[in-house]
């Protein structure tokens, strides 16, 4: 990928199909839920409670797994996976990785160590999430001292 062809900065890299899937069945099974618990008539006020709370619960749920992205900056690169968000500078990112069968991207760090980026994944999107990883590989190694593979 030449330097023109690199995306503009800021650019955010999450799966969109995804994220549109969680967040429409989440939508939908808490009406669905939250309207059989008012509908009911057998149901005391503490079972409907306990309805409603479980479809916030379960909406709750497929929101956290809304929310990983991978955000590229001027700077750097912000991960956030499902409970924890990371800042990294371009020189930590040594390698972008999305080989055949990963779930995600990992990222390869100057600390030895390896990042999950929940942000890039192949799910329901493969050639996105190729894309996305091939951007933000070329963002790497056009900004800090990544190196490519595979």
């Amino acid at each position: 990928m030449s330097q023109s062809e690199l995306p503009a900065l800021p650019v955010t890299f999450r799966p969109t199909r995804t994220r549109a899937v969680l967040l429409t069945v989440g939508v939908a099974m808490f009406a669905v839920i939250t309207t059989v618990a008012l509908m009911l008539e057998t149901l005391s006020g503490g079972e409907r409670v306990s309805f409603i709370f479980t479809a916030v619960l379960l909406f709750g749920v497929l929101l956290l797994l809304s929310r990983p992205k991978v955000v590229a900056d001027e700077t750097g690169v912000t991960v956030v996976n499902l409970t924890t968000t990371r800042r990294l500078e371009w020189a930590q990112i040594l390698q972008v990785n999305l080989r055949p069968g990963d779930a995600w991207v990992f990222l390869d760090l100057s600390d030895g160590t390896s990042l999950p980026a929940l942000g890039i994944q192949p799910g329901i999107a493969k050639e996105q999430a190729i894309r996305d990883a091939r951007a933000l590989r070329a963002l790497a190694e056009s900004r800090g001292t990544g190196t490519h593979t595979g």
